[in-house]
């Protein structure tokens, strides 16, 4: 049946008018939804990454609120998902996870680094080609003795990717925020000498004269807390271990870093490659 030009432009008139009475009495019907990829609808957003001003401000990591009410099943289901704190898996082996031996940090180590200083002196002469790690949001640096604050800018920035990576896996496991503590960075050849009348296990052919090596213990660890905070509920240091353990075999895998687990020492001994 062939609709005149008029009759068509009443009927659709009418139909606007209708559409615009619903909105009016059902406004939660235009209300912003997002659709996912398999089809669901969240007004709700979620994030696994922190950011520098969450640990500044609260310390704790955020927790993610699901809606009040649920349309569906499936949203119920995907909702505890996301509230699930990851699992700890740690690695399997420790020593045989990071392996790398002396002569494959010291590849790296010369490939990248400055050359070796022998003294203070001479380190302060070199510091045009250093980056001062001593203050950041993602790790705290130890009391240095033998070794002093300072890494070329490639291992500055593996240092600060591992510990922002730390912090994220915390938070998405709903563990309290900690930070990785750097035991040594940068040694002149007078470190090393000082450091062998104590050591045994140092090595005139160190990495660290290099500026490309950093020390990380597992055995310690910062508690990130706000100013006048309740005290924090306790975290076992091999608890944190076992994150951190699981961040150094991605970086290692994804070959950001060489990894020597060190028993004597209590540390993670890190060479940039």
């Amino acid at each position: 049946m062939k609709v005149s030009k008029d009759r068509y432009l009443h009927v659709f008139g009418f139909v606007v008018i209708i559409l615009a009475l619903f909105r009016c009495a059902y406004p939660e019907v235009a209300s912003h939804t997002s659709v996912s990829p398999s089809g669901e609808t969240d007004t709700v957003s979620f994030s696994d990454t922190i950011t520098t001003s969450d640990i500044l401000q609260f310390g704790n990591p955020p927790v993610a609120t699901a809606p009040a009410t649920s349309s569906s099943p499936d949203d119920c289901a995907s909702s505890r998902f996301r509230n699930m704190p990851h699992p700890i898996y740690s690695v399997p082996h420790f020593q045989k996870s990071f392996p790398d031996s002396q002569s494959v940090h010291y590849a790296s180590a010369t490939r990248w680094g400055i050359k070796a200083v022998k003294n203070r002196h001479e380190a302060e002469k070199a510091k045009s080609g250093l980056v001062y790690i001593g203050a950041n949001p993602y790790y705290d640096v130890d009391n240095l003795r033998q070794s002093i604050p300072y890494l070329v800018p490639r291992a500055s920035c593996l240092l600060n990717d591992i510990g922002r990576n730390f912090f994220d896996s915390l938070y998405v496991k709903g563990i309290p925020l900690h930070k990785i503590i750097v035991t040594s960075a940068l040694r002149t050849r007078d470190d090393i000498s000082n450091l062998k009348m104590k050591n045994g296990n140092a090595t005139e052919n160190s990495c660290h004269l290099f500026g490309t090596t950093v020390d990380i213990c597992y055995n310690r660890y910062t508690t990130v807390s706000p100013p006048g905070a309740a005290q924090r509920r306790a975290v076992r240091n091999d608890t944190l271990k076992w994150v951190l353990s699981e961040v150094l075999r991605d970086m290692r895998d994804n070959n950001r870093c060489h990894v020597k687990y060190e028993v004597k020492q209590g540390c993670f001994h890190i060479t940039v490659r």
